[in-house]
């Protein structure tokens, strides 16, 4: 499965390549699928490539519920693990 994050563009040079920002990591980006392209904009990128614009709130808006999937996720995990140390 490929998960679609949020990125900020922070580089873009003359050959529609640069660089995003993941939460903190900057990863070399081609940009040659869309225009009009900024710094400071929002994109999605799938195997190198920003393959979709969004705006800041679209990206807010994913990043909250990429944290609520994940708070679900480690409660089912730890509820898991109290059935299994209940079971010993």
């Amino acid at each position: 499965m490929c998960l679609g994050i949020p990125a900020k563009v922070v580089k873009i040079d003359e050959s529609d390549l640069g660089k995003v920002d993941y939460l903190g990591t900057r990863i070399m980006t081609n940009f040659a699928l869309l225009d009009n392209l900024k710094v400071g904009d929002w994109v999605i990128v799938h195997a190198g490539f920003a393959i979709s614009k969004l705006n800041e709130e679209e990206a807010r808006e994913t990043f909250s519920l990429l944290r609520e999937v994940a708070e679900k996720e480690e409660l089912a995990n730890h509820d898991k693990e109290e059935k299994k140390q209940s079971k010993r």
